[in-house]
């Protein structure tokens, strides 16, 4: 049988299906050292690395069932392992990789909707699901380091206010907001309004301690989410979390966000084998952060602007940003697309050591 034929289901039987799926998955998870065919995938700040090998191993044990529908118990399980993680309540935890849903119940909250402030430019995926129920986006410009600028994000909260989305570090520019700040701007904001705080990419740097769950366990009216599509790699399965005040953790649950229903076997056994290794983030937390710095190395060589990112992923500022966005398309390369008003800046995320090469090499050619 050759090795790339594909199997008769007569063979797949006898070689034992989730065994098999076993051995591929993993082989393919741990293949941080190559690239498979195609294009270089260098514009949604995935992680190049893959999940931990875990996650395949944790599916194929769990193909067998999937006829079955998902029951109370395995979020529950999920739920549990989470809440200790994080160090909250379980009532406290929320599954799903819920800003859209949470967008759509903070606006049924209110009559004619509200507004909803954050950054910009930005990751708007709780504003835009608020806009069909009257979600109004209130955006606040960045300021000129490219960072969440606190005062005047704080200056446009008012009556009308359903949340006040951050993303920390900020996506696109990867910036973090000094602590000392951003801390006293969550205790004032959050006694004026929810506010929404979106780590996506808080693993990808040393800045664990700078989370937003402290001021949850606090009692402050703080929602932090997280997905597992960033630095635990399971962008194809649509699973993360959210943390909130019980109340609210409540009113989520009562309108069917985080239900059984609402979520597959395969992401939560997946998202649950993800969380189990640590170890693996902070490996890919280490290479990630190895390529980074190469590529930031190789814009300070260019004598390029790019902001002090601590994410998965750089941004920086070139007057030939057009010829690089041309050049990357002829070479197979995908970069970011642009975000306005930063037209003249680009994102492009860490990939595996030979994509960090082909990135360089374009940014080479172009700029010199």
């Amino acid at each position: 049988m050759s090795d790339h034929a594909p199997l008769t289901r007569r063979q797949w039987l006898q070689v034992g299906g989730a065994g098999l799926l076993a051995a591929t998955t993993s082989s393919a998870f741990a293949a941080g050292s190559g690239r498979p065919a195609g294009p270089i995938r260098l514009n949604l700040n995935e992680n190049a690395f893959g999940p931990s090998p875990r996650v395949g191993q944790a599916i194929a044990t769990h193909l067998r069932g999937i006829e079955r529908y998902v029951e109370q118990g395995e979020v529950d399980a999920l739920v549990n392992q989470i809440a200790a993680l994080e160090r909250v309540a379980p009532e406290q935890v929320v599954i799903g990789e819920v800003l859209e849903p949470l967008g759509l119940f903070l606006a049924r909250q209110r009559p004619g909707g509200g507004g909803i402030v954050y950054s910009a430019p930005g990751y708007t995926a709780l504003v835009d699901a608020s806009a069909p129920l009257g979600g109004v986006a209130v955006p606040v410009p960045l300021n000129a380091q490219l960072e969440n600028d606190l005062p005047a994000l704080a200056r446009a909260i008012d009556a009308r206010t359903l949340a006040v989305n951050l993303v920390n570090p900020h996506n696109p520019s990867g910036t973090v907001s000094d602590q000392t700040t951003l801390d006293a701007f969550i205790r004032d904001a959050a006694r004026r309004t929810l506010v929404v705080v979106d780590e996506a990419y808080l693993e990808y740097d040393n800045l664990a301690d700078r989370s937003a769950v402290r001021h949850l366990r606090d009692g402050a009216n703080v929602l932090v989410f997280r997905t597992l599509a960033k630095v635990y790699g399971l962008a194809g399965l649509s699973i993360g979390y959210a943390l909130a005040p019980t109340a609210l953790a409540d009113g989520l649950r009562k309108a069917g966000i985080g239900a059984p229903h609402s979520l597959n076997r395969l992401a939560l056994v997946a998202a649950a084998a993800a969380l189990s290794d640590q170890a693996h983030v902070r490996s890919v937390r280490e290479r990630s952060l190895t390529e980074r710095h190469r590529l930031t190395a190789a814009l300070d060589a260019l004598d390029l602007r790019h902001t002090d990112s601590r994410a998965n992923f750089v941004f920086f500022q070139t007057t030939a940003a057009a010829d690089l966005r041309r050049a990357a398309v002829k070479r197979n390369i995908q970069i970011a697309r642009s975000f306005p008003p930063l037209d003249d800046w680009i994102r492009i995320t860490v990939g595996l050591p030979a994509e960090t090469d082909a990135a360089i090499r374009l940014l080479r050619d172009v700029i010199s």
